[in-house]
């Protein structure tokens, strides 16, 4: 698979665009990469999903400008930030992604301007906002393997985004849990419709069955129906 960050969207991106992460998670049964829990969007409602661009920004701001003059539609600039304290990226460097057809931001780190980023039709990810920069004085580090917390990231994964949370696999993972996944989420929004219609979610499941199960130590699932 290419890796090239200008590379044409693959067939299954339109499908992984109308997933939640919740239905691609289930489906593969925990083998798919969730980045840390505390990259939080800023802002709701936005989903997203594209390729890995991927910057080592250790604390400067040379690297995230290099990732940013390499993107292209669809990518995905994720940012290993290297600092705590400072921010990476703000309402400039998110114009200028958005303006290049970006599909989101993902920063291991501090952002800034969040005001302005909230309003912006470009899902931005990152732990948390600080008023102040990094310096802008390193030689950029741009498309290598990146550790966000414990999980790498590697140039022209794909990466789903949505208000539970960011999920990164390769193409072939997706491949092999996307039409479960979809099956899952149509599932899903059938019996959503139908508690919301008067009835039981119990109805639906294995629940006492399992319930016994479990009460008699055996092995059982809770399923579905």
């Amino acid at each position: 698979m290419s890796t090239s960050p200008h590379e044409a969207p693959a067939g299954e991106l339109p499908r992984l665009a109308r997933l939640d992460t919740t239905s691609l998670v289930d489906a593969a049964g925990g083998r798919l990469r969730v980045l840390p829990l505390a990259l939080r969007p800023v802002r709701r409602g936005l989903r997203m999903v594209g390729r890995a661009l991927t910057v080592d920004a250790r604390g400067d701001l040379m690297s995230v400008l290099a990732g940013l003059d390499r993107c292209g539609p669809g990518d995905v600039l994720v940012v290993a930030a290297g600092s705590d304290r400072h921010a990476v990226a703000g309402e400039l460097f998110a114009t200028e992604a958005l303006r290049r057809g970006a599909a989101g931001i993902v920063i291991d780190g501090l952002c800034r301007d969040s005001r302005t980023l909230a309003e912006l039709d470009l899902p931005v990810y990152a732990r948390g906002v600080a008023p102040t920069a990094c310096p802008a004085k390193g030689v950029p580090v741009v498309q290598v393997p990146i550790m966000i917390g414990s999980v790498e990231v590697r140039p022209g994964d794909l990466v789903l985004g949505d208000d539970d949370g960011l999920v990164v696999a390769t193409e072939e993972e997706v491949l092999a849990v996307l039409d479960q996944a979809e099956a899952i989420q149509r599932r899903e929004e059938a019996l959503r419709t139908a508690i919301a219609a008067g009835s039981s979610l119990f109805d639906s499941t294995n629940y006492e069955e399992h319930l016994a199960a479990v009460r008699a130590g055996k092995d059982s699932r809770l399923t579905f129906l």
